[in-house]
């Protein structure tokens, strides 16, 4: 009887064992007993989650290198403010790339499945890419500025090579920078992972708001009282040329052209565009708590910042007679015509 009984109980603990492993979610790492577990969702909701997610990054990349292709391809576009769009546009060809699948894959499958070094130089390279679009985006409000309210030194204060080498300078900060941040995290990637599978970017409060400042308040404050300037100047001018018409005896002072005050107004829309998604990126530094990549909401901060890179070049395309043209050339495979490069774009 006492036999029968153990029998049974050994059959209905197995038993239970089974729908206890049939019902909890599988491991992201089968082998190890320190895995973390797998998020489990239905097939329906994960393909189009990562059809979604495809879209996304093709459209990004596709977008930008058109944007990339038409100021490298065409002379006429080689003016010191295409050169920072193109330096911004190679930016969010990268994000294209590298952020957005790995980003998603991250928040899709919940499992971090791609190894200790990537998951050490993945979120290094995202902070370097944001912290140079914020630097690229500095430099075209400088370049306005300079435009629009000392026009006749514009040419001679801004030139293509200068702009060249600040780019660079630009870049190799962001790269210095981020690595001083994210020191510990490339040093020790898993130090705050709970378990295998896992890959956790903390920065604390401290380092947070040190980053916040340098990082986002201190260029939108130079953004914000560049543009505006440029507003104020463009609107005087735009008032003594009315003036000049009603009495064209008087001489008429040194202005911006019309299509410099036009790409400062484009370009202002793109820089408002880019707060308006990078804002939400920092909002544990402003609620005075850690930045961290296990945050229930930090899926949803990274990707209005990550939509911004495929917004850009739509907006060039809405406001640039040029990149139109550009991108008609490009289809059309006029480009690959000889001389093609010399082709009237402006």
């Amino acid at each position: 009887m006492s036999s029968s009984v153990q029998t049974l109980t050994c059959s209905y603990d197995r038993s239970s064992s089974l729908m206890d492993d049939s019902v909890s979610p599988p491991l992201c790492f089968p082998n190890l007993n320190s895995s973390c577990r797998r998020m489990l969702r239905p097939r329906s909701e994960t393909v189009l989650l990562y059809t979604l997610l495809a879209s996304a990054s093709a459209l990004t990349v596709a977008l930008n290198l058109l944007v990339v292709v038409s100021i490298s391809h065409f002379r006429q576009l080689h003016t010191p403010t295409n050169a920072l769009l193109l330096s911004l546009a190679v930016s969010d060809v990268v994000v294209g790339l590298l952020v957005m699948p790995v980003e998603g894959l991250r928040h899709m499958e919940t499992c971090w499945l791609l190894g200790r070094l990537m998951c050490a130089v993945t979120p290094y390279v995202s902070y370097c890419l944001l912290s140079a679009s914020l630097g690229n985006m500095v430099l075209i409000s400088i370049d306005r500025y300079v435009a629009i309210c000392d026009p006749l030194l514009y040419s001679s204060k801004i030139t293509l090579n200068r702009v060249k080498v600040v780019i660079c300078v630009c870049w190799a900060s962001s790269l210095l920078y981020n690595g001083c941040i994210l020191m510990g995290h490339l040093k020790e990637p898993g130090r705050f992972s709970s378990c295998h599978g896992e890959c956790v970017v903390v920065i604390s409060h401290i380092s947070g708001t040190v980053d916040l400042i340098i990082s986002f308040v201190g260029p939108c404050a130079a953004m914000v009282v560049l543009y505006a300037r440029v507003f104020v100047v463009a609107v005087s001018q735009v008032r003594v040329m009315r003036l000049q018409t009603a009495a064209t005896t008087l001489p008429a002072p040194p202005t911006a052209k019309k299509s410099e005050r036009k790409a400062a107004r484009t370009l202002g829309i793109v820089i408002t565009v880019f707060l308006l998604c990078f804002c939400p990126y920092y909002y544990p530094a402003f609620a005075g708590a850690d930045t961290s990549t296990s945050l229930s909401y930090y899926a949803m901060l990274s990707w209005i910042m990550l939509t911004n890179s495929c917004v850009n070049p739509l907006i060039y395309a809405l406001f640039y007679p040029w990149f139109r043209k550009a991108i008609k050339l490009i289809f059309t495979l006029r480009i690959l015509q000889p001389h093609s490069r010399e082709a009237k774009i402006l």
